[in-house]
């Protein structure tokens, strides 16, 4: 017996198609909704709920109705820990700060990224071919982003940046100017795995590759240096697990790439070597960016040695900042462009998300969150080191993985974008923690499925079985 794959993109029958795979369609909602721009001349709207919020919330429900009929994957105990363990730090957190109602919000916010989108990606999306186009959203997304940002650059309608309006931020304005480098690095990062996947079609890597090569522009051009910092880290362990030989190719590729367009071309290599030497001078001359991230730092420490257990509860950075910080933080930062306004933002957060979860958290909250994905990374290293499953999912699901642990390093969850990190926490988790009696084997995976109804669902729709 053979396998054959039939995954989302090989039907010929799209009504079929969507009886299937219906369930997906508000997970696919989440990821492209982002493509909607944000009201011009409203720098703070990337703080609101938005379309993609929504989407996500009736994922959320989707997941439900189908789990109460027995339609979703079978978690392991260890995936149902992991997956849930951070509710417990964020209702401690809660219900231990100094104005439990005005956490409130954090809590919701909190439990829509960490908790609820993750355990409805692993329980709905059953097999590689779901995965695979769950994952190609990203890409679609990124693609669209990124060419909206080199036009900004092209026709200095960006953020301001340096006194010229140049800063590629797609759609989501100067208020939110890590969105766009943000979904961009994400979609790198699937392209080049899809690039490297020894199991996928020649055509299919052949297209991962030019994508990823097209989407170097716009990540550049967004003048993000921890987004370089994240991707850099993230495709160097995409490629290493990869194997060396495909990893030099995609090196040699994104090397070229890069002279023709700064290089040759000369795309913003002013302003890029700029960006990149003020990487090393953090210490010895920072500019007031990086200034501000350190008095923050310090700022959120100072908050946790206040209160190590618990923190100082949901949403209570911003409240406790000025009896922290020094008189070295700046009252703001200064965004314009892109269609909008000057404006002023307040410094709300620490752009760590580890210190902002110690400061606001304390070490419960820490363990809980940082602990399950410490959890989610090893499982998903050791999957994809015994050989076991589909192997393109698993460079997918660890890289975007490892970008966002690497981002939190220099940011925090905030934005229109915010709502992705739950849809890749919950990729890594459908990695690391595979069903129960469940062994992938060729180019997708079955999942089985449990009550009555399984009846109609019982064969996953990424496999066709031939005698």
């Amino acid at each position: 017996m053979s396998l054959v794959v039939a995954g989302p993109w090989s039907s010929h029958d799209v009504p079929g198609l969507l009886r299937r795979h219906w369930p997906l369609l508000p997970l696919a909602a989440t990821v492209l909704f982002l493509l909607a721009p944000l009201p011009a001349g409203d720098a703070t709207a990337s703080g609101k709920v938005g379309p993609a919020d929504a989407a996500s919330l009736l994922l959320v429900f989707v997941c439900a109705v189908q789990a109460l009929r027995g339609r979703v994957r079978a978690l392991t105990p260890l995936g149902v820990l992991v997956l849930g363990m951070p509710a417990v730090g964020l209702a401690v957190a809660t219900m231990t700060a100094g104005d439990p109602y005005a956490a409130l919000p954090g809590f919701v916010r909190y439990l829509q990224v960490f908790v609820l989108v993750p355990a409805a990606v692993v329980l709905l999306v059953r097999d590689a071919g779901e995965f695979r186009l769950a994952a190609g959203c990203f890409v679609v997304l990124a693609l669209v982003q990124g060419a909206v940002g080199v036009v900004q650059y092209a026709t200095h309608t960006g953020a301001s940046y340096q006194g010229e309006d140049v800063r590629a931020v797609g759609t989501f304005g100067p208020g939110d100017v890590m969105g766009m480098a943000t979904v961009v690095a994400y979609g790198l990062i699937v392209a080049t795995a899809a690039a490297l996947a020894p199991g996928l079609p020649r055509r299919l890597r052949r297209i991962g590759g030019g994508c990823a090569l097209a989407l170097v522009l716009p990540l550049v051009l967004s003048f993000s240096r921890g987004a370089w910092i994240a991707t850099f880290g993230a495709a160097v362990l995409v490629m290493a697990l990869a194997g060396i030989r495909r990893a030099l190719k995609v090196v040699a590729a994104l090397a070229a790439a890069g002279v023709v367009l700064v290089g040759g071309f000369g795309v913003g290599s002013e302003m890029v070597a700029e960006r990149l030497t003020s990487i090393t001078q953090v210490s010895s001359a920072p500019d007031q960016s990086v200034t501000d991230r350190y008095t923050m730092w310090a700022a959120a420490e100072s908050m946790w040695r206040e209160r190590p257990a618990v923190g100082v509860g949901l949403k209570g950075f911003p409240a406790n900042r000025d009896g922290h910080a020094s008189l070295g933080l700046s009252s703001g930062s200064d965004t314009a462009g892109a269609g909008q306004a000057y404006l002023r933002q307040p410094l709300l957060s620490p752009h760590n998300m580890y210190l902002l979860i110690l400061s606001e958290q304390g070490l419960i909250g820490l363990i809980a969150l940082a602990g399950g994905w410490a959890a989610l990374l090893v499982a998903g290293l050791r999957r994809l080191a015994s050989g076991e499953g589909v192997r393109d999912c698993g460079l997918i699901a660890l890289g975007l993985f490892v970008w966002q642990l690497t981002d939190f390093l220099y940011a925090d969850i905030g934005g229109p974008s915010t709502v992705l990190t739950g849809v890749i926490i919950g990729l890594a988790a459908w990695w690391a923690l595979p069903s129960r009696g469940v062994a992938d084997s060729g180019a997708a995976s079955a999942v089985p499925l449990r009550g009555a109804a399984a009846g109609s669902r019982g064969r996953a729709p990424g496999v066709a079985a031939r005698r």
